[in-house]
């Protein structure tokens, strides 16, 4: 049975997650990082408890940290899922999540509408509606996984 791990928990993410896990027979342990100085303490730990990957939310200790967290997922050679292009653009293997450009650009139109005299509370929800994927090939070969070509063609980046 493989085993993975999940950061920063609890999370909104991880109940789900559990749940897909079960259905793969997937082993997922929960990884609790909440402040900066658990970050090593959290990884010298992966190894005893022999997980085989990480996927890792967007959370303020991470994006912070998001070097030192890309660094020790290379150094113990774990294949990891991160939340945003820029992990992937910076080192890390693949990430997947919203397109923070995009959510940008549907925060400002609701400034525009508030500055034009919209109540709040009269705008609706929106969530998210543009996601992308980034494959980070260069890490992928330096920790030893080959990303199969069906997932490569599905990506909406490839970092060679």
């Amino acid at each position: 049975m493989a085993r993975g791990a999940a950061g920063q928990v609890p999370t909104r993410g991880y109940e789900p997650l559990k749940g897909i896990a079960k259905s793969l027979k997937i082993s997922l342990e929960p990884l609790e990082i909440r402040k900066p100085n658990e970050i090593d303490k959290a990884f010298a730990a992966i190894p005893k408890s022999r997980v085989d990957a990480l996927i890792l939310e967007s959370d303020p200790v991470f994006n912070t940290n998001r070097q030192k967290v890309i660094a020790l997922t290379v150094k113990n050679r774990l294949p990891a899922m991160y939340p945003e292009r820029r992990w992937a653009e910076d080192g890390g293997m693949m990430a997947y999540g919203t397109d923070l450009i995009e959510v940008a650009s549907r925060a400002a139109i609701f400034v525009d509408k508030i500055l034009k005299d919209a109540k709040p509370a009269d705008l609706p929800v929106e969530q998210p509606t543009k996601f992308e994927m980034a494959i980070n090939l260069k890490t992928a070969k330096q920790i030893g996984v080959t990303i199969p070509q069906s997932v490569l063609f599905r990506a909406d980046r490839v970092i060679k």
